[in-house]
């Protein structure tokens, strides 16, 4: 990373990404730039209370919770599956919209970069054993430069007041704010297993 020009603090973060996510996919160096790269751009400082929106659930969502302690847990991270590589970064906010930054890969900057370019568009062409470090070292190199910003407005979401309810179909308590159509999410429109009888 060093000789590709990357600096001591994001080769810090590049490090720590990589031993939480257990390997260094490209994904997730990527994410690295990008969440740098946002909280540069807000000038956030280490320990801020920030927010993040990954619109991918692939790679990018564990640089934000190892970068700027966004997690799912402290439900300062929201991941959505849009299906683009982009980000969104944010301060707390007692407003009902804080100001941030977005994040993304710019199709158009990549034509640049050939190798990054025929990974990210999952070209057949694209091969990790003999391409792998090809592909590292144009992201470490480039990281930056594949990148787009924009500033956004987001929906701030304030911790409401709630009570325990049962759900009517399955007797399963919740938040009385997350029934839905009468249902809990698991008894409707999330649901994502089926129960085996014994």
């Amino acid at each position: 990373m060093q000789t590709c020009g990357v600096n001591e603090r994001l080769r810090d973060y590049i490090t720590r990404c990589v031993a939480f996510h257990t390997s260094p996919a490209p994904g997730l160096i990527i994410g690295a730039f990008m969440t740098d790269y946002a909280l540069e751009l807000l000038g956030a400082v280490p320990g801020e209370k920030l927010f993040a929106v990954c619109e991918t659930p692939k790679c990018l969502p564990d640089a934000p919770q190892v970068i700027a302690n966004c997690t799912t847990g402290n439900n300062r991270l929201k991941v959505l599956p849009i299906g683009k590589f982009a980000l969104t970064v944010n301060r707390a906010s007692d407003n009902p919209t804080s100001e941030g930054v977005r994040v993304y890969i710019d199709r158009e900057k990549l034509k640049k970069f050939p190798v990054i370019d025929i990974w990210y568009a999952n070209n057949p062409k694209f091969d990790k054993h003999s391409m792998g470090l090809l592909l590292q070292e144009e992201i470490f190199r480039n990281g930056r430069d594949i990148l787009s910003t924009e500033r956004v407005r987001v929906p701030v979401r304030q911790k409401q007041k709630w009570k325990p309810v049962d759900c009517p179909s399955c007797g399963e308590s919740i938040p009385d704010y997350m029934i839905l159509d009468g249902k809990c999410g698991a008894c409707g429109s999330m649901n994502y297993y089926e129960k085996i009888d014994k």
